[in-house]
């Protein structure tokens, strides 16, 4: 399997790496939707308040302040400081009075944030394309916006202009030197249904200025394209893998990955460390909301994968 470029049907249509269909049949899709909902999760959710995110960063290291869902915010040791598919709204959904709601509030707002110099969105996807902290990052700072093929135009067209778009494979420059490599990873992209894998998904695998790695894989399901990455940029110091959002597995195992699996994806990965994302925030599934977290607990052994407390900053080691 090659890191990329990202192939296309007949249609014009995304494939996953592996070269199969990126998304469900609509029967399929029909036959989710109407299955039962679920663990009903808690609503409102306070957490205790964790220290401000450092300042500083030790040289060598990163900072990783976990605000929810898959949203962190990144400080490396020279300043340069990236958020990872921003979502500071209510709900992630097309419209405002419905759609999946907030479990608890982002750790910190966006207005407590420090300033942004870039920003990377893995895919199209509501829960991870929210617009209006898009737009509001834009007007505060214009960051520089990352994110995959075929998605520039509809964001310069809704508030958000200037992002840059990458095939898999292809590397962008980062403020500070630092550089972003768009990866290929199992999952799709669309605002709809008639979009569906029409512009690309994927992760970012961040290379630091003064040495080191993270990666950030967005969403994906399990794979061979997991050994690939891990191989062609010989490990990570730190990766943000998804540990939630698995059940029903007849359908989300197609997209995403279990406790289990993510554990599996880090050794795949070849990651020193690796810290839990997309759990605990928006009920996109039917498994509880405690639940990610106690089977990747019950699972992980001596296993270096942390599980960061709502606003917790990690500092790890990249080299």
């Amino acid at each position: 399997m090659r890191l990329g470029p990202a192939t296309r049907d007949a249609r014009g249509r995304f494939l996953n790496p592996d070269g199969t269909q990126a998304f469900q049949p609509l029967h399929r899709v029909a036959r989710m939707l109407t299955e039962r909902r679920g663990t009903p999760w808690p609503r409102d959710l306070r957490d205790s308040p964790q220290p401000p995110p450092p300042a500083q960063v030790p040289a060598g290291q990163g900072a990783f302040t976990f605000l929810g869902h898959s949203t962190f915010l990144v400080r490396l040791a020279d300043g340069t400081t990236l958020l990872t598919d921003p979502i500071f709204s209510e709900r992630c959904s097309p419209f405002t009075w419905i759609g999946p709601r907030r479990a608890r509030p982002p750790a910190l707002a966006l207005e407590e944030l420090p300033r942004i110099d870039a920003v990377l969105v893995s895919h199209g996807h509501y829960d991870h394309m929210d617009l209006p902290s898009l737009r509001a990052l834009h007007a505060r700072w214009q960051p520089r916006l990352i994110t995959g093929l075929g998605h520039v135009e509809f964001l310069a067209r809704n508030g958000v202009p200037g992002a840059v778009e990458l095939d898999w494979g292809q590397a962008a420059p980062l403020p500070g030197g630092h550089r972003a490599t768009y990866v290929p990873m199992r999952h799709f992209s669309a605002r709809g249904i008639r979009d569906r894998a029409m512009a690309l998904w994927g992760g970012f695998a961040v290379e630091v200025a003064g040495g080191g790695r993270f990666l950030f894989t967005g969403d994906t399901a399990a794979g061979g394209h997991l050994d690939t990455i891990g191989a062609h940029f010989g490990g990570f110091g730190a990766a943000l893998i998804p540990i939630g959002a698995y059940e029903p597995l007849w359908f989300m195992q197609h997209v995403h990955i279990t406790p289990e699996q993510a554990l599996e994806a880090q050794r795949q990965l070849r990651a020193r460390t690796a810290i839990a994302m997309h759990f605990g925030t928006f009920k996109l599934t039917q498994e509880g909301i405690e639940e990610p977290v106690q089977r990747l607990l019950a699972a992980r052994g001596t296993q270096d994968f942390r599980v960061p407390g709502f606003g917790e900053t990690l500092a790890l080691p990249l080299r």
